[in-house]
């Protein structure tokens, strides 16, 4: 009873501090947006989420990430926030959600955020927030074709766990099923904000785009609208999740083999048909 009240404090002591911390400092990025790694935001927060989380009933995986979520979730992040712009994506608490200390907030988000840091960023040319819109356009259409790629990767890994839970049931260890599931979950839920950060930020752009074409009306606008028309349908396909191209069936592309145990010792390992 003694240790459970210690462990239980150690847990709410673990809480306060992450809170606190990245309250004051959003998770390091490195080039072209990708997280940093380090033990703050990689271990001590979601170590104290995931147990939040389970207190509030979500289901929590035991099991280790594959490097194809571990590739996602880095490709994803840079479109959940976004450094260069000061905030305007919310870096600090997408933070706290993305370690699942709180629930999922972005659904109320404000699409008029991206066009006030511009608005507020005193540039010598009013053309150059043209040329800002469009160029961070430009880099999201340049990383959504890798980012979908990383993402069918763990829908088709999500498929390859749930085709061998059903063959190797007898033996796995009891938690195996709930693993599984909630690892599902969890994957789901991470795609799923991912193409809520997408779609806010399509829309963030053309707020920020009509807005400048009434403030400051230019030619560049042209040529932003363009930009935009072609991320238009990464969003739509975001929005049906048609990742694998396979218009959002979710079929995926692999087929899993389970090996017959008459295999010699060293054969009997899961391979993959692509």
């Amino acid at each position: 009873m003694v240790e459970r009240a210690r462990s239980s404090l150690r847990l709410i002591a673990t809480i306060a501090l992450s809170g606190l911390l990245v309250a004051c400092v959003a998770r390091p990025v490195g080039d072209f947006g990708r997280a940093e790694p380090g033990v703050l935001h990689d271990t001590m927060m979601p170590f104290a989420g995931d147990r939040i989380a389970s207190m509030r009933g979500e289901p929590v995986s035991g099991f280790n990430k594959t490097d194809q979520e571990v590739e996602m979730a880095d490709r994803v992040w840079r479109f959940l926030m976004a450094p260069h712009a000061k905030d305007w994506a919310f870096d600090a608490s997408v933070e706290l959600q993305r370690t699942r200390i709180i629930p999922p907030k972005d659904g109320y988000y404000r699409t008029d955020r991206y066009y006030e840091y511009l608005k507020q960023t005193p540039y010598q040319s009013s053309r150059t927030r043209y040329s800002t819109v469009g160029g961070n356009i430009s880099i999201d259409i340049e990383t959504l074709p890798s980012t979908f790629a990383a993402i069918c990767a763990v829908i088709e890994i999500d498929q390859q766990r749930a085709a061998a839970l059903k063959s190797l049931r007898a033996d796995l260890p009891a938690t195996a099923s709930g693993d599984v599931a909630a690892r599902k979950y969890e994957n789901d839920a991470y795609i799923a904000w991912f193409v809520r950060a997408l779609e806010y930020r399509y829309k963030s752009y053309d707020f920020a785009l009509n807005s400048l074409v009434v403030e400051t009306p230019h030619a560049q606008s042209l040529g932003v609208d363009d930009a935009l028309q072609r991320l238009h349908p990464y969003v739509e396909r975001a929005n049906r999740h048609d990742f694998c191209g396979d218009g959002g069936s979710g079929r995926g592309r692999v087929t899993v083999v389970i090996p017959s145990r008459f295999q010699k010792q060293g054969d009997n390992e899961i391979v993959l048909l692509k």
